[in-house]
């Protein structure tokens, strides 16, 4: 496995050729995969969860299927969009990724009771992270590259990366070591996204304007739901406060204002 220190030791096009690369993703998966069933080792005992804490699990990680489904039709999507073979590269690995995560979503609804996980996602997916997806979809079928990958690899990653952070803290041990294995994936998709628009904001300076605007017309969705999640959850009012400012700085370190 390569040293991380030699990894950013490189030049710019090296280290972009490297970090985008299957081999460099197999490298970093390999270390939190190889042990795992669906996420978790096979070893954990399923917790005992009262009616109530049992049907909260339930809706959140609903939801969370919706949000990694977004991102593996998102992501699938956006290869043909993409401009050139690195970027088409990672986006490959990201589409393995999204499936793996919305897998193992899908397998703890089973092993929660959820018969039919499909219906019940429908029955319980959030109306502001569906239309979220629409959004999302829209912006991938415009063939639009730079508002696409910032609502998808900037955003939304943004978004899951900050709720699972927060969720794995409160979580039973099988749903904690399945989230923190999804927010390595998620910490990498967020680094694509954010050095593929730095990139792109140096050389197109209208392009700031056109990720603000989207930026105002996704982040009332992305806080909503933040905000339902939390709220299943049973985080205090506080923690969702920084969960929120949490989210929002992730989104504004490309200097994109709301």
């Amino acid at each position: 496995m390569s040293d991380p220190a030699e990894v950013h030791a490189l030049d710019p096009e090296s280290f972009e050729e490297r970090v985008h690369s299957f081999q460099f993703w197999f490298e970093a998966v390999q270390g939190y995969l190889v042990d795992r069933e669906y996420g978790h080792r096979p070893e954990l005992p399923e917790p005992e969860l009262t009616e109530s804490e049992r049907d909260r699990l339930v809706t959140v990680l609903c939801n969370y299927c919706v949000g990694e489904t977004a991102a593996l039709d998102g992501a699938s999507g956006l290869i043909a969009v993409a401009p050139n073979r690195l970027t088409k590269i990672f986006l490959s690995t990201q589409v393995v990724d999204e499936g793996r995560h919305l897998e193992v979503f899908r397998h703890r609804l089973l092993a929660l009771g959820v018969e039919h996980p499909e219906d019940e996602i429908e029955r319980r997916a959030s109306p502001r992270l569906r239309e979220f997806r629409r959004k999302l979809e829209a912006l991938v079928a415009e063939r639009d590259w730079d508002a696409a990958i910032f609502a998808q690899n900037v955003i939304l990653e943004a978004m899951e990366f900050s709720t699972f952070q927060m969720h794995a803290g409160y979580a039973d041990p099988i749903t904690r070591e399945v989230l923190i294995g999804i927010i390595k994936d998620e910490r990498r998709h967020i680094g694509f996204g954010e050095n593929e628009l730095g990139r792109r904001l140096k050389h197109h300076p209208t392009l700031r304007e056109r990720l603000q605007r989207v930026r105002q017309e996704l982040d009332p969705l992305v806080l909503a739901t933040l905000e339902e999640a939390l709220g299943e959850l049973q985080v205090p009012r506080a923690e969702r406060e920084d969960l929120g400012r949490s989210y929002l700085a992730a989104v504004e370190r490309l200097g994109v204002r709301g």
